[in-house]
């Protein structure tokens, strides 16, 4: 992206990237020093009139670049300082992707109900297992959600759609930003819900498109809220007390 000579946001900016570049600036104005605290996230957010999530996002295109640390419970301070030679770098975030996800793989979904087969349809039962099995592995891959997802994208029988889902699970690893954010979601040991993905099952096997289009909305719209979950500075303390209290009813179920 060409930045304006004012430094000003260029017309096609999203809000995000407007606000971390008037942050950047105000780095460079010498408004922090390294080892200051950025103002709070609600404050930030109140005085450049934005959403939480913007700030978010904008922080975590600053943190990519070295700019900020940001410590959980704490904030975000200043790392460094821009140069004359940082330029501000956007890549696609983890919020854009799952919006994305949202529009493509809903209607993937809605397709797939009015294609897939009988062994499609046990495949994804045998996935939605193995989602379940990589939960309890601590630091585990999502391998098994991926290829949930993908096989869904394959069962539309559209090579297009394919290569547009695996395109944006590629980018889901590979943007800076994306990468990132889903680190902090698993730090924060948030995982794929098995319920959520069962119900798409579910929608998928009754060849209900409409079913299968609500249940995958409803799947990511959940991930979008654990990623915004993901990203409070709360979160791990949070998580970790939710997973004790999981772990106390597993061990009075079995014992």
């Amino acid at each position: 992206m060409i930045d304006h000579p004012s430094g000003h946001a260029l017309p096609q900016d999203r809000l995000y990237q407007d606000l971390a570049r008037k942050l950047i600036a105000e780095l460079a104005d010498g408004h922090f020093a390294i080892g200051d605290r950025l103002p709070a996230e609600r404050e930030l957010a109140q005085t450049y009139n934005v959403s939480r999530p913007t700030v978010r996002e904008a922080v975590i295109a600053l943190e990519v670049q070295g700019l900020v640390e940001v410590r959980v419970g704490s904030g975000a301070y200043v790392r460094r300082l821009p140069g004359q030679d940082d330029a501000p770098g956007f890549n696609i975030t983890a919020f854009e992707l799952t919006e994305a996800r949202l529009l493509f793989e809903g209607e993937a979904a809605a397709l797939a109900a009015t294609q897939i087969t009988a062994e499609e349809l046990a495949e994804l039962e045998e996935l939605v297992k193995a989602i379940d099995l990589e939960n309890t592995i601590p630091g585990g891959s999502e391998k098994a959600d991926r290829a949930f997802h993908l096989a869904i994208a394959r069962a539309t029988r559209n090579a297009a759609i394919l290569e547009a889902v695996e395109r944006l699970w590629t980018l889901r690893a590979t943007s800076p930003e994306s990468a990132l954010l889903h680190e902090k979601a698993r730090v924060a040991n948030i995982k794929p819900v098995v319920d959520e993905h069962t119900a798409v099952l579910l929608a998928l096997r009754a060849r209900d498109p409409v079913a299968a289009r609500t249940a995958m909305h409803s799947h990511l719209t959940a991930v979008l809220e654990s990623l915004l979950f993901a990203t409070e500075e709360k979160a791990i303390q949070e998580a970790r007390r939710a997973a004790q209290a999981r772990r106390a009813r597993y061990v009075r179920v079995t014992s």
